[in-house]
């Protein structure tokens, strides 16, 4: 008897772009937020840092997006910082262990607070 390869598992990720659309897709577990929203054409950037960012290495603070809901507990140092005075997180420093809910960050570098 064969058997059928298990499916992987994966996580549902909506994403509220700046103009209101929303964005569905599945990650895998263990996926890079930042990853998995430029392999769906999301960029977390601006036009400028586009360019110019630390490549996902948590040093440069220009990939900020909102999680709303469930929120992954903060690992970096920056990111435990921005839960404590409103900033947003780094989609670099956020690995996807279950559904999220992402919105993009209005922002001409980075990311602005919101009120606590």
């Amino acid at each position: 008897m064969t058997q059928k390869p298990m499916a992987k598992p994966s996580h549902k990720i909506i994403v509220t772009q700046l103009d209101g659309q929303q964005v569905r897709f599945q990650a895998a577990p263990g996926t890079n937020l930042r990853q998995a929203l430029l392999q769906q054409g999301i960029s977390p950037y601006t036009s400028y840092t586009r360019r110019l960012n630390c490549g996902g290495r948590g040093l440069c603070a220009t990939c900020g997006v909102w999680i709303n809901g469930d929120v992954p507990a903060p690992q970096h140092w920056h990111d435990k910082a921005a839960r404590r005075f409103g900033y947003p997180r780094l989609s670099c420093q956020v690995t996807i262990d279950r559904d999220l809910e992402v919105e993009m960050v209005e922002k001409w570098i980075w990311g602005g607070r919101r009120s606590l």
